[in-house]
């Protein structure tokens, strides 16, 4: 794939969006996001931040070169997990944090305690 529009494209489809979820995500209408997909046009500085948000490589659309999935010490899992992490709502991602605070609380607990608690 060729261009920055190819690659918002591979992008897109990645992380399995429609043109119009996607161009919503990036605050631009499904006419604009087709013309960015296609070349006509480039995406300005506040639609590449926003759709990075939720998980786009910016680095990969800017310059054809893909983040290091292991950049961060991550392994495959732990990155597909934030990738998905990235896609929700904020509201989501605020009950995932709940969640797994929680989970991990009760994970460091004695296991005596647990089962009195």
């Amino acid at each position: 794939m060729n261009g920055i529009g190819a690659r918002i494209r591979a992008e897109r489809e990645r992380l399995g969006l429609t043109q119009r979820a996607f161009g919503d995500i990036g605050g631009v209408e499904p006419n604009a996001q087709g013309k960015y997909e296609s070349g006509e046009r480039t995406p300005k500085a506040d639609y590449l931040a926003a759709v990075a948000a939720r998980g786009v490589d910016a680095l990969y659309v800017l310059s054809g070169v893909a983040t290091p999935s292991g950049a961060q010490g991550l392994n495959l899992e732990e990155d597909q997990l934030l990738d998905c992490y990235r896609q929700l709502q904020p509201a989501d991602q605020q009950a995932v944090r709940h969640l797994l605070s929680s989970l991990s609380s009760n994970s460091l607990r004695p296991a005596s305690r647990m089962a009195a608690g």
